[in-house]
């Protein structure tokens, strides 16, 4: 029967990434071991949240030393205002790419010869982006 722990080579390669990822994440501080055996990192479930978690927060464009912060604290509080800021960013890179998308949207069926003259091109053009309004969502707990 298997141990229900992993290596860092096998929770690595669940994760698409190099043992050494999670090595600088150790360093970090965004990521532990459960245990050691004989000297090498043993991970158990939470890890794979963990990680997920990590790699989430990185692709929305965080920092290390964020994603530290945000896991450390176990104030629902604090971890808000800690992620404030990160949101209101994100919101207004997404209100500029929706933009952006309309423009695109717009030339793809633009039937001007020169678009640059059509009312509707100019419009989006020269637009703003508007920031979309965060609301509060309801958060579901995921079945066991």
């Amino acid at each position: 029967m298997r141990s229900s722990l992993l290596s860092i080579g096998e929770l690595a390669a669940e994760f698409s990434l190099a043992p050494h990822v999670l090595r600088h994440w150790e360093a970090e501080g965004v990521l532990e071991p459960t245990t050691r055996v004989g000297g090498k990192r043993r991970y158990d479930e939470s890890a794979r949240m963990r990680i997920g978690t990590i790699l989430r927060a990185q692709d929305a464009g965080m920092s290390l030393a964020t994603i530290r912060s945000v896991l450390a604290t176990e104030s629902a509080a604090e971890r808000h205002a800690l992620l404030a800021d990160h949101v209101t960013r994100l919101e207004r890179q997404q209100a500029e790419l929706e933009a952006a998308l309309a423009v695109i949207r717009h030339l793809q069926s633009c039937t001007h010869s020169d678009f640059a003259r059509c009312p509707g091109f100019r419009d989006l053009i020269t637009a703003e982006p508007q920031p979309i309004a965060h609301s509060a969502r309801l958060h579901r707990r995921a079945s066991p």
